[in-house]
């Protein structure tokens, strides 16, 4: 038997922290010990993992005085960049779902498929991406490489589950008719064109992310780029309409190509055939899926595709346990 390595799960008991816990029995990561943390409300739940019961702790600077090799946060920004710190000091290797430590220099901010090498740069803390901007880089990288990006324009069409628990509750609430209690309006029935605080030029804070994080994982500062983000009636599953401005001309059949020999990419493109990427197919699912794709006749070298994704794994939880597989 290989070396096991010592787990913490930080926010064990949310939708992406149970998500952790689910993948990393999945895939088979070599687990000795794992630790569940939590806040003092959900200490001594019980989460099944390989078969057994493992019991949740309270969140404390003392909880990784321990031996621990890797902690996976699934906690608010300001509890990230309060223990974030301690568990690197303890001898942890953090992979964080926030966004606290996205945009740090420091950080490497990864898609294992898409910029995997950047891992190596790490100091302690990987930061694990929004999760629409990780999907856009799996279909946005083949393109990259094979054409040269010019511009993207992102419109995504994101579930409830994205909120989390709550965004799942207010749905299921808004379906009975009752008001929501997360959400600002009823999504029941509605889309909602309003993701995290408005800044002050009109933008959302989603929108902020998903842009500033792609241009940092394809090495692209200066990438023009620019997003609205909308939450849907979906429990699972988040969509993205791009629209791409390539660096050179390209052939429809060579560029879907491109996309079906991207790893972590599966091309769905058959409109004849009504086979199409929808959040009803990608829900439970490991892929991103890519199809629609068809050549924008507005504008020189763009094209239009169609991406989903299941944001509790590929955009969180998968991801991440993709990330400590690639440092191990």
């Amino acid at each position: 038997m290989g070396r096991r390595y010592n787990c913490a799960i930080v926010g064990a008991t949310g939708m992406v922290g149970r998500n952790f816990v689910r993948i990393l029995e999945e895939r088979g990561f070599p687990v000795g010990r794992l630790i569940l943390l939590a806040s003092a409300k959900s200490v001594g739940n019980a989460i099944p993992f390989c078969s057994e019961d493992v019991f949740v702790e309270e969140l404390t600077p003392e909880a990784f005085n321990r031996d621990l090799d890797f902690a996976l946060f699934a906690v608010d920004g300001h509890l990230s960049r309060q223990y974030a710190p301690i568990a690197v000091s303890a001898g942890c290797v953090v992979v964080d779902n926030s966004s606290a430590w996205r945009m740090d220099e420091d950080v490497p901010l990864v898609v294992p498929e898409v910029n995997g090498e950047d891992i190596a740069k790490n100091k302690g803390i990987i930061a694990n991406p929004n999760c629409c901007a990780a999907p856009a880089v799996i279909a946005l990288k083949p393109l990259q490489e094979k054409y040269g990006l010019e511009r993207v324009v992102i419109s995504t069409y994101q579930s409830v589950s994205g909120a989390g628990n709550e965004g799942i509750s207010d749905l299921e609430a808004g379906i009975s008719g009752k008001p929501p209690s997360h959400f600002p309006h009823p999504i029941a029935n509605n889309i909602i064109p309003h993701i995290d605080r408005f800044h002050e030029d009109g933008y959302t804070g989603e929108e902020v992310k998903i842009i500033q994080e792609i241009r940092k994982m394809l090495h692209l500062p200066s990438l023009r780029l620019t997003a609205t983000a909308a939450r849907v009636p979906v429990a699972y599953g988040h969509s993205l309409s791009i629209n791409v401005t390539l660096s050179k001309p390209f052939e429809l059949l060579e560029l879907r190509e491109a996309i079906k020999k991207a790893p972590g990419a599966e091309l769905l493109d058959s409109p004849e055939a009504l086979e199409y990427p929808m959040p009803i197919f990608a829900a439970g699912t490991d892929k991103v899926y890519i199809g629609r794709i068809r050549r924008d006749e507005s504008w020189e070298n763009s094209l239009n595709m169609w991406v989903v994704a299941d944001n509790t794994r590929k955009g969180a939880a998968l991801n991440a346990v993709q990330i400590l597989e690639k440092v191990i």
